[in-house]
This record gives structure tokens, sequence and C-alpha cells, in this order.
């Protein structure tokens, strides 16, 4: 018997490139994916996948087998949820996931407003970056994305609505002089501090500042924009960063903000769900509130410069 257990390992391994990395996003142990993957294997008499050294690639038959997976576990979801919608709200926790340059900036103002706004709804949280939030949507292993990037049209059809742009700004030590409002084009490439490969914000950065994304290589590369700023903050560097982090990670006083020149840099925040999931209308009213939360004075970002 083919499970939707199984199914869920087998995108996850697909989608991740590595079992150690899939049995993670599946919250299972590695030999736990690893034999079920390969009792899928066995039922199927040939490989779904090439292992080679820490990472595997999909066999030809195994890719056959990873789209109709993808199709088997979208309908069996939708149909759970359809079920679970009959008595008006969901009967488990919304499996809302957001990424590691929102998660501690906004999770911590909305969450409680959410659930007053929406007593019956539970909320399972998670966080992650955005390729594994995306794949998360496509193989039904959480309901709703908060990210910021166009999601990709080349898997099952989602929907995105905007909540609000979220713009840059450039983080010094207060030992940097440099005439404000900042041109992009004028800084010095060699100090800017990103995020490690991965994120979108890194990708994001880099555009903004004209770089290719392998200028910095050899620059320092940080798993989080606190560690980012404690190294401005000791005059190492300088660093973009999103106007929703600023109330969090300002508040050092070594730290100076300053303006970039129009038409500067941003980013849009979006929410993201799959298009036939039947909580779209819990979706849509969740952003409704977001956004207004976003318009309330206690949730105004602090000012630019100081």
């Amino acid at each position: 018997m083919i499970t939707l257990r199984q199914l869920r390992y087998v995108l996850a391994l697909a989608e991740t490139a590595h079992f150690g990395r899939a049995a993670e996003r599946c919250h299972v142990t590695q030999p736990a994916l690893s034999q079920q993957i390969k009792l899928l294997e066995d039922a199927s008499g040939t490989p779904l996948f090439h292992r080679l050294g820490k990472s595997v690639s999909a066999t030809p038959f195994g890719r056959v087998i990873i789209e109709r997976a993808r199709d088997v576990l979208a309908k069996a979801d939708d149909l759970e949820a359809f079920v679970t919608t009959q008595s008006g709200t969901p009967s488990r926790p919304l499996r809302f996931g957001l990424i590691p340059t929102v998660a501690p900036y906004l999770l911590p103002e909305i969450f409680p407003v959410l659930r007053d706004r929406f007593p019956t709804l539970s909320f399972a949280v998670s966080e992650s970056r955005t390729d594994a939030l995306i794949g998360g949507l496509y193989d039904s292993s959480i309901d709703l994305a908060l990210i910021a990037t166009e999601p990709p049209d080349d898997g099952p059809r989602l929907t995105a609505t905007a909540l609000f742009p979220d713009p840059f700004v450039l983080a010094t030590s207060l030992a940097d002089d440099m005439a404000e409002p900042v041109r992009l084009q004028n800084l010095d490439r060699s100090r800017i501090l990103l995020l490690d490969e991965g994120h979108c914000f890194r990708d994001q950065a880099l555009a903004a500042c004209g770089l290719k994304p392998d200028a910095n290589r050899s620059s320092f590369a940080a798993t989080s924009l606190s560690t980012i700023v404690e190294f401005v903050a000791n005059g190492q560097g300088i660093t973009l960063l999103p106007e929703i982090a600023l109330r969090k990670e300002t508040a050092d006083a070594r730290i100076h903000i300053r303006q970039l020149e129009s038409p500067g840099a941003e980013r849009t925040l979006s929410l993201v769900w799959r298009q036939a999931s039947p909580f779209a209308a819990i979706f849509t009213a969740i952003a409704q509130t977001i956004r207004a939360m976003r318009e309330a004075p206690s949730l105004a970002p602090p000012p630019a410069i100081r």
C-alpha cells in the first residue's frame, strides 16, 4: 500500500535533494524517512532517487512519481480541508509559515491579534526560508506562507495577496560618516554585510546595491540580521535592513540608521496559499487583519533617522 506519508516524504526529498533536510522538513528522523522511501522503492521495483553522496536526484521513474504525488497530496489535503470546513472553521491548526527576516519582527505583534480576531482558529507557526515554504505549500505540509518575493509559477497554482511594502534603510556604526540621503550606488561594496545564501533578503540586498550574486562570496555571511547588526555596531561593516526590523534591531545606541536616496529599495510582504484551498476566505480575512494592524499606531515603524 502506498501511503500519503510516503508521498510527502518523496516530495520533501525531491525538493531538498538531501535526506537530512527532508527529514527536518517532515519532522521525523532521517532513518524513519529513509525507511519509508525504501519501502516505496521496493514496492515499485525500481529506485526513485539516485544517491549521489550527500545529495540525491530523482530517477526518470522518480520524476513521474513526484509529479503524481504532488497532485495526489494537493487533492487529499483539499478534501480534508473541505470536510473540516463544513463546521465553519478548520478542525485542525492552520499551518502558518514565515520567512526568518519577517517572523521575529512581525509575528509577536500580529499573533495575539490574530488569536483575538479569529478565536475559533488555532495556528501551528513555523519559520523557514522561502523555497522551503513554497515547497510546503506544494506538498500541503503548510497552509499559508508569509514571504517577500513573487511565488513561482511552475507548480500548483498559488494565490498571493500583498500586505504592505517594507522599505530598506542603511545601518552603519556611529563612526561612519556619509552624506544623507545615501546613494546606494556610492556604497563601498566591500563593506556590505549580507545574510548567507538561500535568504531572499540577501538576493534583494544584492540587487539593490547592484552586486552580482557571487560578488561577496569571500565576505562574512550571517544566518540572522541580529548577527549582522552586531558586526555593524562594532564598525566592521554596513548593511541594509528592512524597515520592519528597526524596532528590534536598532535598539543598540551604536547603530545609526540612514535614509536612502530616492528611489531607494524595498520589498513587498505577501500572504500566499494554494489557489484551490477551501480556506481561502479565512486567509483573505487574515491578510486584511494584518494590513489593518500595520496601519495602527502601535505597529508604525520608528523614525528612519535618529
